[in-house]
């Protein structure tokens, strides 16, 4: 599979008309696939609450766009932020296992993630809840 201009902006797209102000693209190639591999098209606006993945760290590159990666320790307090997109010159950043996180998605934007093992979602205990 090729991912080129054309598919980011139907990703895009669908981002837009989308009610969260995103989509994604699974990019397993079987439900056996124990990878976490995705393709993220987001939008201003969307709401990524603060998570953390306990299991995993996570590998974030961004193709198109720009967004900020802000990290929080266990307190909900701002402990780094960093700007990423091709026309910062920051493109990836590595999220450690168990480090809380979120985005803000500055221009309409499309990330590559990935994590270890097979998908599970987040757990509630594993979502910030705002204090």
């Amino acid at each position: 599979m090729i991912i080129d201009n054309k598919f980011l902006d139907k990703l895009l797209e669908q981002a837009a008309s989308s009610e969260r102000k995103r989509t994604a693209f699974d990019m397993r190639t079987t439900n056996a696939d124990n990878s976490q591999r995705i393709i993220n098209a987001m939008m201003p606006g969307t709401i990524v609450p603060i998570h953390r993945h306990t299991k995993t760290t996570e590998s974030m590159t961004v193709l198109r766009g720009k967004l900020t990666e802000v990290f929080f320790d266990d307190n909900g307090n701002e402990t780094a932020r960093f700007e990423l997109g091709p026309s910062t010159g920051n493109l990836m950043v590595q999220i450690p296992a168990g480090t809380w996180h979120t985005v803000e998605v500055n221009e309409p934007c499309v990330i590559f993630e990935a994590k270890d093992g097979a998908y599970e979602p987040v757990a509630p205990e594993d979502v910030m809840q705002k204090k």
